[in-house]
């Protein structure tokens, strides 16, 4: 699987993004191009530690362990996947401010690559650094995918 940590797919992902515009409309899926650039800041500011979710209930938790490895595996998700609440978006946003904000995580998220200590996924539990990038890599592709990038 792919990482966010690696510099080819950093990279490529930055290039795919910057093939995006904000008449690009979806293969699938309810959110528009704008939202999806918001939506795609949500996971890597959790992994940063610059947002956050409660954790599930204890029954909750045991079914996202379950899915766990599907966070970082070579299969692609599926489309029309259930989006946790507090990363959906619905409201409008700039696509070009939404596009740079994310640019500028996808970054820092890359400057990251040497870190090896990461705090552990509300939702997911621990994950090692390099799945932790693989995961980035894994969300990001799969909207881009979504969006003919």
């Amino acid at each position: 699987m792919k990482s966010l940590f690696d510099t080819i797919a950093h990279q490529e992902l930055l290039d795919r993004i910057n093939k995006l515009n904000k008449n690009s409309k979806a293969n699938w899926g309810k959110m528009t191009v704008g939202q999806v650039m918001r939506h795609c800041q949500f996971p890597l500011n959790l992994a940063l530690g610059k947002e956050s979710i409660p954790e599930p209930n204890p029954i909750m938790k045991f079914m996202f362990k379950g899915f766990k490895k599907s966070m970082y595996n070579d299969k692609p998700w599926k489309h029309n996947l259930p989006t946790v609440k507090q990363f959906k978006v619905v409201e409008d946003h700039d696509f070009d401010e939404a596009k740079q904000a994310l640019i500028e995580l996808v970054n820092k998220f890359h400057e990251e690559k040497t870190r090896t200590t990461w705090e552990p996924h509300p939702s997911f539990g621990s994950f090692t650094p390099e799945q932790w990038g693989q995961m980035q890599y894994k969300h990001l592709d799969h909207h881009l995918r979504q969006f003919g990038v």
